[in-house]
């Protein structure tokens, strides 16, 4: 399995953007992350159902943060990206009636889903202000 940057992203986007007295394309931000623009509105889509950034069509259109940036955490735009998977390991399935590959599945899970929670507790405790620098934008 690849791995999946679009909460780094998208983190690096919003910290950008705030600010800015003008808008910032998509075609601007694909740029800035070496994709294709399409890719930015798809990923701009879930953070702008969720309220924190809004959007402009046309010539001078754009994206534009919504929310103070001490109003939203990582696990905000965690949520808006639809919660990409966290780990790329899990559980075989290839001998399911297999008792030694019940435990060790059972084992995964529990280990996983506790990391899994603590990673995102840390993420509700981290707020997209942690990442702007006075001289962002």
């Amino acid at each position: 399995m690849r791995a999946d940057f679009r909460l780094a992203r998208m983190l690096h986007v919003l910290s950008h953007i705030h600010g800015r007295t003008n808008t910032t394309s998509s075609e601007e931000l694909a740029v800035m992350l070496n994709t294709n623009p399409v890719l930015v509105r798809r990923m701009m889509g879930g953070l702008r159902a969720a309220g924190y950034v809004t959007s402009t069509s046309g010539r001078n259109g754009g994206w534009v943060l919504a929310v103070d940036p001490d109003a939203i955490t990582v696990l905000d735009v965690y949520q808006a990206l639809e919660e990409p998977v966290i780990f790329a390991i899990g559980a075989n399935v290839d001998h399911p009636g297999c008792p030694q590959e019940q435990a060790i599945n059972g084992a995964l899970e529990v280990a996983m889903a506790q990391a899994a929670g603590t990673l995102l507790r840390e993420f509700g405790q981290v707020r997209l202000s942690a990442f702007i620098t006075p001289s962002a934008s």
